[in-house]
């Protein structure tokens, strides 16, 4: 367990210290939040009608931004070859770097959305319902993020095929994401089940995810 936290600081310590996946990540985030308003006019009960869905999207591509980041500089330095020799196993790396990676970019995003969602007229009864399903989704889509990062590792500006490998993943949890971040009394009570999908895709993607990113990353170590 210290060793995964100090891999997970480590981690930290570089996104934070380089700046540059988080801050491209919040940049591109606020960006679609302030453009839509301006793209589709001041009507303003069909900005609260598509905030929620405009708010996942620009969450999941913001993601989408930073992913192939997750294991490329390690790679490229040595590092993960340390790692895979180490006592700790290539999964439990696999899953520290994805937490790192959640706490970095995804959990600031999903924090910040509800708040954002006020320059697009967001429903304030949704703002509860919304973080809860971001906060959860958020886990998944760092966690399947690392997979591609790691199917990707070892290809120069794999970023567009990372993003290829990962979208048809992430639409599970879009559209249950979306029918999660429902205002109460807006329709039927869907948030509920939603909720309880977007938890079992997260602890789902918590036991597989690391699996198979280790597998993808030791074809590359070999």
């Amino acid at each position: 367990m210290s060793l995964i936290l100090a891999l997970i600081r480590r981690d930290l310590t570089l996104a934070f210290r380089q700046g540059g996946g988080v801050g491209t990540a919040l940049g591109f985030f606020l960006t679609v939040v302030v453009l839509l308003p301006i793209g589709l006019g001041p009507d303003q009960a069909l900005l609260q009608r598509l905030a929620p869905g405009a708010l996942w999207i620009a969450l999941l591509l913001a993601v989408l931004l930073s992913a192939d980041r997750i294991f490329q500089q390690d790679y490229e330095d040595g590092s993960l070859d340390i790692m895979a020799m180490g006592p700790m196993p290539l999964e439990l790396v696999a899953l520290a770097k994805a937490i790192a990676h959640w706490l970095a970019s995804s959990l600031p995003l999903a924090v910040a959305a509800p708040l954002l969602g006020f320059l697009i007229n967001l429903d304030p009864a949704a703002i509860l319902p919304l973080a809860l399903a971001m906060g959860l989704g958020s886990v998944a889509l760092s966690l399947l993020a690392s997979i591609g990062a790691a199917v990707t590792v070892g290809l120069r500006r794999g970023g567009l095929l990372v993003s290829l490998l990962i979208l048809p993943l992430y639409v599970p949890v879009l559209i249950f994401g979306v029918s999660a971040s429902t205002a109460p009394g807006a329709g039927p009570d869907i948030a509920t089940p939603s909720l309880l999908i977007l938890s079992a895709m997260a602890l789902a993607s918590l036991v597989l995810s690391p699996l198979a990113a280790a597998a993808a990353l030791r074809s590359y170590l070999k």
